[in-house]
């Protein structure tokens, strides 16, 4: 009779932070377990942009094509997490100029599509950040300037469906909200690196637009480059299930002391 292997079930991560329905984990989203596939209902993340941001734990300085490669990578992660309904809102830059002039929203569009992402529409986010501008190229010249939009995207795709049938089925978005929302241009301002204390945070408005507008009430959101956090706060605020995923262990720590405030918060409030 063939002797029979025993096969020892992959225990999981264990989280670096967990309270009030959100945990962050000390992890990297290329080779984490902790999450199953098909359980997360939506993905709200703004990765790395690789424009030589000094990040602690991040080389965000190499050649676009392994920029590229390593996006696609993390993608498809992604994609295995996601419910069949699941839905991605993904923080990128129109295109970019330092390092080279490259089409960065079209190329990673074109990447999300081709590990299984469906494409269903674009948010413009209007950061109103041209005064910060310091390249112009040739100045007064036609020799060679730079044109640069003072906007952002976010691509919005999902896995399979779009039309939501999982969850809760319960909504909390307003109807001005609704109707402001559903323009697809949004304007607010960037967030302080300063005031938050990380080299590329995103402001709390961006995630809580994309979970309250893409999601129903005690969904899961995940954002698998997690970084000061702010993906959990506004989950943590609006009610929905969070799980963020960073490899930098002071970010890590950041992220978690920023969400236990907003739990103290409201628990004092209560």
């Amino acid at each position: 009779m063939p002797r029979q292997t025993r096969v020892t079930p992959l225990r999981r991560a264990a989280a670096f932070f967990e309270g009030g329905g959100q945990r962050i984990f000390h992890d990297d989203v290329l080779t984490t377990n902790c999450l199953p596939a098909k359980s997360v209902d939506l993905i709200v993340t703004s990765p790395p942009y690789n424009v030589e941001i000094a990040y602690a734990s991040h080389d965000d300085r190499t050649p676009y094509e392994e920029y590229l490669e390593f996006t696609g990578r993390w993608l498809k992660r992604c994609h295995e997490m996601a419910r069949d309904d699941g839905r991605i809102c993904l923080n990128i830059p129109l295109d970019k100029n330092k390092g080279g002039q490259q089409s960065v929203y079209a190329d990673i569009t074109g990447l999300a599509k081709q590990v299984g992402w469906k494409y269903h529409s674009t948010i413009i986010w209007n950061e109103q950040n041209i005064s910060r501008r310091t390249a112009w190229g040739s100045w007064l010249s036609a020799s060679a300037p730079f044109v640069i939009a003072p906007v952002e995207t976010i691509v919005v795709l999902y896995k399979t469906v779009w039309k939501k049938t999982s969850g809760s089925q319960k909504s909390d978005i307003s109807r001005d909200e609704f109707l402001e929302w559903t323009n697809g241009m949004w304007t607010f301002n960037g967030e302080s690196k300063k005031r938050i204390g990380h080299p590329a945070p995103f402001p709390l408005e961006l995630p809580r637009r994309c979970i309250k507008l893409f999601s129903y009430v005690g969904d899961v959101i995940v954002d698998p480059f997690c970084g000061s956090g702010s993906t959990l706060v506004a989950a943590a605020l609006v009610g929905r299930r969070g799980v963020g995923i960073e490899i930098d262990a002071g970010y890590c720590d950041l992220a978690a002391r920023r969400v236990a405030d907003i739990l103290v918060n409201d628990a004092a409030a209560g």
